[in-house]
């Protein structure tokens, strides 16, 4: 009994913490392949708080943690000569993509896939050796590690393409809501957040969980003065609604969120945005790769967005944060815990990370 009491409160203060929370995304991505066990490991010894799992649907209905329904750049499906006529081109969100899609599997299926590293310039020795792990698999993990290590570590999934997946008769959702209530996580004090760049699922999980929720909201692009091109969520797409995240993120856009969310993740751009250098009407390649990066970019002072979320009890988690040159602007002289420091002297209240050690090392630096 004194065991479940300590784990209670110890669930209640990661909750409650003060310092900023540290979310593995995807795992530890910037060093294995990303929603794989091994990641998800890593990143809790690492120190983060939470682990993120992606959730999309098999064909036969399970959950399984991967970032997009379009497995082609994550999995090595592309050599598995028995599933070579699944590839198709399906329409997500309005875009049509070609792949192999998690939708046209089974779990069986899915299962005889292996795991390997998106992005060219990452490690690649860990690709074909992680199998593809279901969100059960994720609870199971932050559960075992919690007892194993004396902290908690929470879980925040992410519901990838809602609209997409309920069309398809596959909705999210309400799979997502009985595997944590049967963890036994059903209020605010569990050690888990919900996430969507969707707004109307967000609103209907409002109304039928106490679980934490965060309004992620996204941007196409920065211009070259700073600004923004920002998106919409695809919800208000089908629905003709107009606005945009930048919208969403303006006092009346937070004080709607606020009514049905506990937080905001939006791209870390709009906290602290970037502009480039221009001479004869182009970028300055700062850095002399030859390619226009972030790297070639210097930051501007902090927008209002920590300040007016705050203002109408919102938390803010910006994503996402990374270790390689080409992510980080060039005042911070290649150095990721400038930039850490940089976002948690905002205010803001937790963020994500490829790569939790850089982000645990400048928390303890505040």
């Amino acid at each position: 009994m004194l065991r479940s009491v300590l784990f209670a409160a110890a669930v209640f203060a990661v909750a409650a913490s003060a310092d900023p929370l540290i979310f593995g995304h995807r795992g530890a991505a910037g060093y294995r392949p990303e929603h794989t066990i091994a990641g998800y490991k890593l990143a809790i010894a690492m120190g983060a708080d939470f682990i993120e799992p992606d959730l999309v649907s098999t064909k036969d209905g399970v959950l399984i943690v991967r970032h997009e329904p379009n497995i082609t750049e994550t999995t090595d499906v592309a050599t598995h000569p028995e599933f070579a006529a699944r590839k198709t081109t399906k329409t997500i969100d309005g875009e049509a993509q070609t792949g192999w899609f998690a939708d046209d599997f089974t779990l069986a299926e899915i299962k005889t896939l292996r795991a390997k590293e998106r992005l060219p310039f990452r490690d690649h020795s860990y690709d074909g050796q992680f199998e593809i792990v279901t969100f059960q698999q994720v609870i199971d993990l932050a559960k075992a590690e919690s007892a194993a290590r004396g902290r908690v570590i929470g879980v925040i999934p992410e519901t990838k393409h809602p609209s997409y997946f309920r069309a398809e008769g596959l909705p999210l959702e309400e799979k997502m809501l009985a595997a944590l209530n049967a963890a036994g996580w059903h209020d605010e004090t569990a050690p888990v957040i919900i996430q969507s760049f969707e707004v109307g699922n967000l609103k209907r999980l409002h109304a039928v969980t106490r679980l934490r929720l965060i309004q992620l909201t996204d941007g196409i692009a920065v211009r070259p003065d700073g600004s923004i091109d920002y998106n919409q969520p695809y919800d208000f797409v089908l629905a003709g609604d107009k606005r945009t995240y930048g919208d969403l993120l303006t006092p009346k856009g937070l004080a709607e969120i606020a009514t049905y969310a506990w937080a905001i993740g939006p791209w870390k751009r709009a906290i602290i945005s970037v502009r480039n250098i221009i001479k004869d009407g182009q970028p300055v390649d700062l850095d002399g790769d030859g390619k226009i990066t972030e790297a070639d970019t210097v930051s501007l002072p902090p927008s209002h967005v920590v300040a007016d979320a705050h203002a109408v009890g919102l938390k803010v988690m910006p994503f996402t944060f990374r270790n390689e040159c080409v992510f980080l602007a060039s005042d911070y002289g290649c150095d990721p815990l400038k930039e850490y420091q940089a976002f948690f002297a905002t205010g803001v209240d937790g963020l994500f990370s490829d790569s939790a050690d850089k982000a645990v090392a400048a928390r303890s630096t505040r």
